[in-house]
């Protein structure tokens, strides 16, 4: 069964990360975006102070993150589950119409597609080996976030966790990336980091809905 139903507690769900290598790996922004790349995506100002990084990692927050990232996520971990290669296979060619992902497609194929070679030698798992036929073949793109809901099942990571640690890798991917160019101490970056996800519970649970991904 790849679903598991265990609810983890919220004190844990940073700790995603130990659960399983390739699900930390495809949360990280590190090798797939730029801050200054994400930044011109979004069409925004360059990054020169706190204030203006906040207002980057809002506006990826409501415009990709929550809309589109996370909904991604969850669509894969959900046909995996019910073995249906060819809903994601549809949605994976759907991804590759939206204008506000262009910019990423290529680093986004590229790490989704290297970490779902990782997962080659998963035989017993016949969705894994369907959707890499269908990215062999040219039919599939292999989106890092597609892959991300993929290992969650094949792993049996609770989907809620595995959302809640995707969002905060990839936040603090971006606030790490910040400091190479700008003067803020850690206490500043998790402040920062705290306020930008204060809301991510309640984005999480609507887009889950009850009794969905525990």
């Amino acid at each position: 069964m790849l679903h598991q139903t265990q609810k983890a507690p919220l004190e844990a769900l940073e700790l995603l990360g130990d659960l399983h290598p390739l699900v930390e790996q495809l949360g990280s922004v590190e090798g797939l975006v730029t801050l200054a790349g994400a930044s011109e995506s979004l069409h925004l100002r360059q990054i020169d102070n706190l204030d203006a990084l906040k207002v980057f990692l809002r506006d990826y927050h409501a415009r990709i993150l929550c809309p589109l990232e996370l909904p991604a996520i969850q669509r894969a971990w959900q046909h995996a589950g019910r073995g249906e290669l060819r809903e994601l296979v549809a949605f994976d060619q759907q991804l590759a119409t939206e204008p506000i992902l262009r910019n990423f497609a290529d680093a986004s194929r590229r790490v989704g597609q290297g970490q779902l070679q990782k997962l080659r030698p998963l035989r017993d798992q016949r969705i894994v080996q369907r959707y890499l036929a269908a990215v062999d073949q040219g039919q599939a793109h292999g989106w890092h976030t597609l892959v991300y809901g993929l290992t969650l099942a094949v792993y049996s990571l609770p989907l809620r966790q595995g959302l809640f640690g995707y969002a905060h890798q990839t936040t603090r991917g971006f606030i790490h990336s910040a400091t190479r160019s700008l003067d803020f101490s850690a206490a500043e970056g998790r402040a920062v980091f705290e306020e930008i996800c204060e809301p991510l519970p309640g984005a999480i649970e609507e887009l889950l809905g009850p009794g969905i991904g525990a």
